[in-house]
């Protein structure tokens, strides 16, 4: 066992932890005034779910077993049978462990965690909260950590091992999935009411700031984290991931100027999200010249999808989770192929403008069509058997989502009136 790399990776698991708190206030100032609470507690509300899923079988689904299912990992690790034993006793310990399983459980719980917040920004302002527990709580143990494996789970995964695709920190696992999930789950639940009709502006910005903020912070260990070493390619992933982000603020500031003649802090802070997804994917594998310019590509790429993309299609993604982290993901995805450095790459194929060769670029496309093919598969059959189970109903009364979900769904207010009794 290393200290250091010890050390390393329990910085970078709370870095992640801290990112789902933060994503809390970043859609809670997005959200309306009467909906911020509901907003922010379904975000709360995954910390304690997948604190459960993961420990009982996520773990085990996504990294238990020889490595040989291009599926899922196993069942031998259920309820983390086996990582205390395995730290206490040393000489069952791998011989090569630079650090104890049991921070590597943590870290990837995190990623488990920040991936299913987002996916209730799609479905805010309508949806009811037991549906969506149950919703998600079915997601974690049926879709992500399957996901994770056929990315991450080593040679004999579909993904990243048969088929080849590099994925960094998540641009499949967590940006595609979620976002998608986001998209599959909005059009199942239905339109706010008014959509389309009226205009819903955000409640607090500097709610959405504070955010933003806490997400940038904490994207630097789910990158720099992912490459499980304080080395050069951990360095290599935080300046890209620096690099990517302000391209992206500028990029989407410019945008704005362009459009609507007016640069915003909410489109400020949408284009450092934007920024971070997009460099999720490529983070180890690209220079630093490359990361900017895929932030410059991405802002007006992800702007454009939910300013004219979503109206033209009429889905109601509430807080444009599919707009950013899906297609930002996408992009993401393909542009690893363009500009992953040969001699960074998982696999024996560098980027195109490097070898002049499709294979990688290739590669990444079958990986993103497959992510996108498991998982909205999983989502309709997941999301029809939640509907069954609530009787139809997924979204509350249109009595409910007319006085707010605050008070309709939890009975309290974010923000009282001061009558002397508060």
């Amino acid at each position: 066992m290393d200290g250091g790399v010890s050390a390393f990776m329990l910085v970078s698991a709370m870095l992640v932890l801290l990112m789902t708190p933060g994503l809390a206030f970043f859609y809670g100032g997005l959200a309306r005034r009467k909906n911020v609470g509901n907003t922010m507690i379904m975000v709360f509300a995954v910390v304690g779910i997948v604190a459960l899923t993961w420990t009982i079988c996520g773990w085990s689904l996504a990294y238990g077993g020889s490595g040989e299912n291009p599926f899922f990992g196993g069942f031998d690790q259920l309820l983390l049978l086996g990582n205390t034993s395995q730290m206490l006793l040393e000489a069952d310990a791998p011989a090569d462990a630079a650090y104890p399983s049991l921070v590597d459980v943590a870290f990837q719980m995190a990623f488990c965690m920040i991936t299913t917040a987002i996916i209730t920004g799609g479905v805010a302002g309508r949806m009811r909260f037991g549906a969506v527990a149950l919703f998600l709580t079915l997601w974690t143990i049926l879709i992500y950590p399957l996901l994770a494996h056929m990315v991450w789970g080593g040679d004999g995964s579909l993904i990243g091992g048969m088929i080849g695709a590099l994925d960094f920190a998540g641009g499949d696992v967590v940006h595609i999935s979620s976002g998608l999930t986001a998209l599959i789950l909005c059009i199942l639940v239905g339109r706010r009411r008014g959509f389309g009709a009226m205009s819903y502006r955000p409640h607090n910005v500097p709610f959405v700031a504070l955010g933003a903020a806490l997400l940038w912070f904490g994207w630097f260990g789910f990158n720099a984290g992912s490459a499980f070493a304080p080395d050069g390619i951990a360095a290599l992933a935080l300046v890209n991931t620096v690099c990517a982000s302000g391209a992206a603020v500028v990029s989407w500031m410019l945008t704005e100027r362009a459009i609507v003649k007016k640069p915003t802090l909410i489109g400020a802070c949408t284009g450092l999200v934007a920024g971070l997804v997009v460099i999720t994917p490529a983070a180890g594998f690209v220079e630093p010249w490359a990361a900017l310019l895929m932030g410059l590509i991405v802002s007006p790429v992800c702007y454009l999808a939910i300013s004219r993309a979503k109206r033209a299609l009429g889905y109601d993604d509430a807080l444009d989770a599919f707009g950013c982290q899906c297609v930002g993901g996408i992009l993401g995805g393909i542009l690893t192929g363009v500009f992953c450095v040969p001699e960074l790459s998982w696999t024996d194929f560098g980027g195109l403008i490097y070898t002049g060769d499709f294979h990688l670029l290739g590669a990444q496309a079958l990986g993103i069509l497959v992510t996108i093919a498991f998982v909205a598969v999983g989502d309709l059959i997941i999301g029809f058997a939640v509907k069954a189970i609530f009787k139809g109903e997924l979204r509350v009364s249109s009595d409910a989502e007319a006085l707010g979900l605050d008070v309709a769904e939890h009975g309290e207010s974010a923000y009282p009136a001061y009558v002397g009794l508060d």
